[in-house]
């Protein structure tokens, strides 16, 4: 529960991996940098109380869906009190924390004066009382809740903030204007994690909030599993140790850049987020980091070139971004070249890693669209799609999609992609493989 380490700091290392030659008049650069954070408070698993700066490391609001669903079946808001609970246990002392009760408003359950409480025994155990007063009734405001949440949350003055969201229905009671308005004012200040309980909710809903908040959606289809879910997500909150690293890139002048997309562990677009970091650089959001490892796949269009000519195409670095327009530099880059040969072989090869994601992000995007199709009656275009889902979970090695997979539709040649779609599929089996699509396995070895 406490652990008293003494706090250590992530060392970060970028390494690239491409092809970096090009033919004559070739202007596309793919390449996989890979970021990874070791050294943390979380090696062996040791949990760090506070940040390196003697800042408490950590504030945590848990936002629990109370809306009158919740009582449908009545065991689903016990397993909720339960699973918060389960949460608060894991929280280390010294952490800042506060409970929040989410209908069409949004209602401080712990502390419940307008601040955090501060983790150690007696606050948990406090906190455990007051979530016996958990009822259930009224409707769902999700951005009601996040905007609460930020508001205690930016009280503390903390390294890390971060959320947990519990939700068992559709945000019915406010626009999905309102609902971005409030994930648009909350970006950037806190991280948070989804989950929708139940087969209920809308995926679309709680993986755009996770996307837009940096973090991670799952679901929960049977309540019973709240608890241990709730745990694990709180001990990879206790896990983080450096908050806001952004991965910026520089370019030189003549040079687009295309994307930049997050592939592993899962996919997430972060192109649109470029926030402008200077001459030519740009910095894109990544979250908090522990000791992990996720890799990401840049676009660079250069200018064609002579063969024989070489050019770097992007600099890669880690960096912190301040108050003041500052960056704190994380120590660790990584170099993107093109070189114009006219080696057809070495021109022609594909990198594995720039192969093996491609096809992760088509995996996530095939899957989107074929239960889309699904969902319309388009059935011989969801049968394509998810048969080509099909045929790149089996070539990428990505079991568990494939697993998920042939819940919706039975496998005939997973090589060929051939397949037929099951005329009746569980809803939660449906939202699993919706909600998980983006998903990635990193490349064999």
């Amino acid at each position: 529960m406490a652990n008293f380490a003494k706090p250590s700091v992530p060392r970060f290392s970028v390494d690239v991996y491409q092809n970096e030659y090009l033919p004559e008049g070739g202007r596309e650069v793919n390449a996989i940098v890979t970021v990874t954070a070791t050294g943390g408070g979380t090696l062996g698993g040791g949990l760090s109380p506070a940040a390196s700066d003697g800042r408490p490391s950590a504030a945590v609001a848990i936002m629990v869906d109370c809306s009158g669903s919740m009582d449908h079946p009545p065991t689903k808001m016990r397993n909720a009190r339960d699973a918060t609970a389960a949460a608060v246990d894991t929280l280390r002392d010294g952490t800042h924390f506060a409970v929040i009760a989410g209908t069409h408003v949004a209602t401080e359950v712990y502390p419940g004066d307008g601040g955090l409480a501060v983790a150690s025994p007696t606050t948990r155990h406090r906190a455990k009382q007051a979530l016996r007063r958990l009822a259930s009734g009224g409707g769902t405001a999700i951005g009601t809740w996040l905007r609460l949440a930020d508001r205690l949350l930016s009280s503390a003055d903390v390294a890390l903030r971060h959320g947990i969201l519990l939700t068992d229905g559709r945000n019915e009671h406010e626009s999905p204007e309102d609902l971005r308005a409030a994930l648009d004012a909350c970006a950037g200040r806190f991280t948070c994690d989804a989950r929708g309980v139940g087969t209920d909710w809308e995926v679309k809903e709680v993986t755009g909030i996770a996307s837009a908040l940096l973090g991670t959606a799952d679901i929960v289809a049977d309540p019973a599993g709240l608890a241990a879910d709730f745990t694990r997500m709180m001990e990879t909150a206790m896990g983080k140790e450096v908050s806001d690293v952004a991965l910026r890139v520089w370019t030189p002048v003549g040079t687009t850049l295309r994307y930049v997309k997050q592939v592993a562990p899962a996919v997430e677009d972060l192109t649109a987020r470029r926030t402008e970091a200077g001459p030519r650089a740009g910095d894109y959001p990544t979250g908090s980091w522990g000791d992990e490892s996720r890799d990401y796949h840049l676009c660079v269009e250069v200018p064609p070139a002579g063969l024989g000519r070489e050019m770097l195409a992007a600099r890669v670095s880690l960096v912190v971004p301040q108050p003041d327009g500052s960056a704190q530099n994380l120590g660790a880059q990584g170099l993107v070249r093109a070189v114009w040969t006219d080696d057809m072989t070495a021109s022609t090869a594909i990198s594995p890693q720039v192969a093996h994601y491609t096809g992760q992000a088509e995996l996530a995007q095939v899957i989107k669209q074929g239960l889309d199709l699904r969902k319309v009656g388009d059935f011989d275009g969801a049968t394509a799609k998810l048969g080509r889902a099909v045929q790149l979970a089996s070539a990428s090695g990505n079991a568990d999609t494939a697993k998920l997979l042939s819940k919706v539709v039975d496998v005939v040649d997973a090589a060929t992609g051939t397949v037929r779609l099951k005329a009746r599929v569980a809803q939660a089996d449906e939202m699993t493989l919706e909600t998980r699509s983006t998903k990635t396995v990193r490349v064999k070895k």
